[in-house]
């Protein structure tokens, strides 16, 4: 079988000259699926409005990528920063984030910028937000409302233009209503919303991920490029893929390394069979919404 022909424009990659820490994922984002496509329409938008960007999504779906493309598309100047609020440091949070003042404690001899000086006039990506300290949630929020930073140890606030756009893979509003989360930073990031699907939600960019990820490892490894057989096609659009993209890729790579041949067929990709049940719900969940309706009035005869 000749291999699918997606059209470029809908992969988004990010080349490795780029100097990210990002894995081959989270350089790939493909917008072939219809709900993939107008997401891109409204990142698109996005990206140019002076909005932050508040990106919900699974883990393992892409979020960073996402973010990245709105920074590329809003064509500012300044620097992509990237942050894991997961590991920001209870004790140093505020000198990370904000910066510090020369001598401000022991063992800073100078001063620093902090991670939001650092995307002045860029974009500050604080990823799993739901993660950052109540403490400092308060304290973003009036950073990003006056445009300007207190220095840990500083005198006077130094003013910063930095676009934030946020990730998270937990349902916020649930977060403010257990006291988790601050509710003003909730209402400010909840203006520029985007939903990332699950994989499973767009299955048109099953292929086109596996054909892009088999392509990058056949490359690495120095190994011909195998067919993906239309049974293995047919059970990888029929997975649910719980690990999202990042699954996706895990499962490309085992198949690539224990095909023998020019074609890679199911038992490469060493999906668990599950129970006919399981087989069932993977199929609905590629059904749209008016193809679930059509089948309920038609399971009501």
């Amino acid at each position: 079988m000749s291999r699918p022909d997606f059209p470029q424009q809908a992969l988004l990659t990010f080349a490795d000259t780029e100097k990210s820490p990002l894995s081959i994922r989270a350089k790939a984002l493909v917008f072939v699926d219809p709900r993939s496509r107008q997401l891109r329409e409204q990142a698109n938008a996005l990206a140019v409005a002076e909005l932050p960007v508040l990106i919900l999504g699974e883990t393992g779906t892409g979020k960073e990528l996402l973010a990245r493309h709105v920074h590329r598309e809003s064509e500012r100047g300044g620097l992509f920063v990237a942050v894991n609020c997961g590991a920001i440091s209870p004790q140093w949070g505020e000198a990370e984030l904000f910066g510090h003042a020369a001598g401000a404690y022991s063992g800073a001899a100078s001063s620093r910028a902090g991670w939001f000086g650092s995307a002045n006039g860029g974009t500050l990506y604080l990823d799993e937000i739901g993660d950052l300290p109540l403490a400092l949630q308060g304290k973003l929020l009036s950073a990003l409302e006056t445009r300007e930073v207190q220095r840990v140890g500083g005198q006077q606030a130094t003013p910063v233009d930095a676009r934030l756009v946020a990730a998270t893979s937990i349902d916020l509003a649930q977060a403010v209503a257990a006291g988790k989360f601050n509710e003003r930073l909730f209402l400010y990031l909840n203006e520029g919303r985007l939903e990332l699907p699950a994989l499973r939600e767009r299955p048109g960019d099953i292929l086109p991920l596996a054909e892009y990820f088999l392509g990058i490892y056949a490359q690495r490894l120095g190994l011909d490029i195998p067919q993906i057989g239309l049974d293995a096609q047919a059970a990888l659009e029929g997975h649910p893929w719980h690990g999202n993209t990042r699954e996706l890729e895990n499962v490309i790579h085992f198949a690539l390394l224990v095909s023998s041949g020019e074609e890679i067929l199911p038992q490469h990709l060493n999906l668990p069979a599950g129970s006919p049940l399981q087989a069932i719900e993977r199929q609905l969940a590629l059904l749209s919404g008016a193809e679930l309706e059509l089948l309920r009035q038609r399971l009501a005869i």
